[in-house]
Parts: structure tokens; sequence; C-alpha cells
């Protein structure tokens, strides 16, 4: 999955440093990520005093993978611009080497997290971000807003040896086969979810739920939870959600096709289930 990254190490704690020789800086501009167009690879600092000149610039500490810690550059001057690639999050899902992919989208939720939070929700005056933790804090009435990370769930419906797999209905969205899934609500815990889900979507009751694995999934600011489950009824008669999907078929266990990337819990729990029970 996209945060297997071992043997390096991912250091999310907040020490905020200036950027040294060997870490990397990541630009924004439009709404993509600003990688070296030389290299593919986000800026190291190195390259950035280079294209500037040695100018100051304004930047914010992400997180750290061994040594080399990641930052964001608040300003974007134009030399940097025009040794950059641009690319959407859509590209970190096959860029290599995958530790880069990995910093790429994280990096990615943070700074729309940020970016979206520049005024205070309940005054409206500007953020400004915390001293002490990763947290956009207002100086005038005292909110404190900290990362979004949406709770969802993914599930694996089994009966016996067969598997039910979904396509997505909607315009432009995911049209390999899928998993069901689905955030979380308030006041719900996520063996509810599952159960809400899978009914909401197929129209099936469940039993049995068990879970499997987590996965942070930087792409929608989600926290994913993956879930395997029995079907609680001898019928498997699927009723789709039609704004929902527009797929929802039975598998045996043998003749499953291939689901998501690599990179995906959904994939890794199809082919967990193609092994043998779990």
């Amino acid at each position: 999955m996209i945060q297997d990254i071992a043997p390096r190490h991912y250091d999310n704690a907040y020490h905020p440093t200036q950027p040294k020789a060997g870490d990397r800086v990541f630009f924004y501009h439009e709404g993509s990520t600003l990688l070296s167009a030389a290299t593919g690879e986000p800026f190291t600092w190195e390259k950035v005093t280079d294209l500037t000149g040695g100018e100051t610039l304004e930047t914010t500490y992400f997180f750290r993978i061994d040594e080399t810690a990641f930052h964001w550059s608040r300003e974007v001057p134009q030399s940097v611009l025009e040794a950059a690639l641009p690319v959407k999050d859509s590209h970190f899902r096959s860029m290599q080497p995958g530790w880069l992919a990995f910093a790429g989208i994280t990096a990615s939720q943070l700074h729309q997290w940020y970016g979206n939070h520049r005024f205070c929700g309940r005054c409206g005056q500007n953020m400004e971000h915390d001293k002490v933790e990763r947290a956009m804090r207002c100086p005038a009435c005292g909110n404190l807003v900290y990362p979004t990370i949406s709770p969802a769930v993914i599930v694996a419906v089994t009966h016996g040896d067969r598997l039910l797999l979904t396509k997505y209905s909607r315009p432009g969205a995911y049209r390999n086969y899928a998993l069901i899934a689905g955030f979380a609500e308030i006041g719900e815990p996520l063996e509810d979810t599952v159960r809400r889900e899978v009914m909401e979507e197929v129209g099936l009751p469940v039993k049995n739920i068990r879970f499997y694995k987590s996965q942070p999934w930087s792409f929608s600011s989600s926290l994913l939870a993956g879930f395997y489950c029995d079907l609680d009824t001898d019928d498997e008669t699927v009723t789709l959600q039609a704004d929902e999907l527009g797929e929802g078929t039975w598998f045996d266990r043998e003749n499953l096709p291939v689901g998501g990337s690599d990179i995906s819990l959904t994939r890794e729990m199809i082919q967990r289930f193609r092994q043998g029970p779990v």
C-alpha cells in the first residue's frame, strides 16, 4: 500500500525546522504540485537555493522521512516555476520511487488543509500557525483547528467462497471493480458504518464483522478501516443504490478480477480473499 515505505520511516511529529541541505521543498501553483522538471521529484533545498540565488523563502515544516525533512514554500519564485513540472494528485498513484509518492500526496493533503483554514470558521479572523503543535489558531477568539481526517470503511462482503465487488456509477468515478466503501457518520461506530453502507449500497444484511487493517488515504483526506463480513442471508440478490453504484456482482474466489491499484487497501483485501478464507 502507498504508506508501506519500509525500510524508510515516516515521522509526522511536529518539530518545525528550517530547510537544510538534503531536505525537500514542495511548491504549489494553480491546483498543482510543482515537481522538478529535471528529476520528476520534489525540489531539493540545494536546487531551490541555486534557482533563487539564496532568496529567503517563507516555509512551513511538514514531516520527515528518515533524515529528509519535507517543507512547503508559501512563495513560488518565477525561477522555480520555470523549472517545474506541474502534477495533479492522481500522479502520485503511480509515481516512483514510492516513498516520494507517499510524501507527495501526504504533503498535498496538508497543503489543502492549511489553505482551507486561512480564516477562522467561528469569527472570520485570519488564522495563525500554532507554535507548539500542528494546528491553526485564531488569535482573536482562540479557536484551534487540527488537520482534517475523515474516517471511512472499506468492506469486503463474503458468502462462502464468493466476494461481492462493485463499480461506481458517477461520471468520472473510479471505473475498476472495488469493494463497498463509505464515510462514518457522527455518533456511529465503524461496525455500524459497515452495516449501514452495505445496506444502503447493495441492500444486503451482514454479520461477523471483523477488522482487517487500516490505511491513511490522503487522496480524500481519509483514514480507511478495512473490514471483512459475511452475508447474513442465503439470498445474494443485490439492490443497487443507483446514484452511487452501477454494478454489484458476486465472484467466485478463483474468478476474481484484479481490483484497485497496488497502493490501495481495496486491492490488498481482494488479493487476500483470493488466497483463501480470511
